[in-house]
């Protein structure tokens, strides 16, 4: 499906509901009759692809928490 700017401007409820519903699989929308944009259902990655993905990619060493006190000297010297 293809609109014009004026139409997904004046429209733009009824074609997120028709891509929402899936109804539209995508709507392109032009200016003077050239594609500038489209609208497209929003796909969000599952929870569960998300939470832990580097589980077992990396390892933190014991020390990785050693300098801690010589960053916040760094971070906390001069005037503020």
């Amino acid at each position: 499906m293809q609109v014009n700017v004026f139409e997904a401007k004046t429209d733009f409820s009824k074609l997120i509901r028709l891509v929402e519903s899936r109804r539209e699989e995508s709507i392109t929308v032009a200016r003077n009759g050239k594609p500038v944009a489209r609208i497209v259902p929003y796909e969000s990655a599952p929870v569960s692809r998300r939470i832990g993905i580097a589980k077992g990619k990396f390892e933190v060493p014991d020390d990785f928490d050693a300098g801690n006190e010589e960053i916040a000297a760094m971070l906390m010297e001069g005037d503020l």
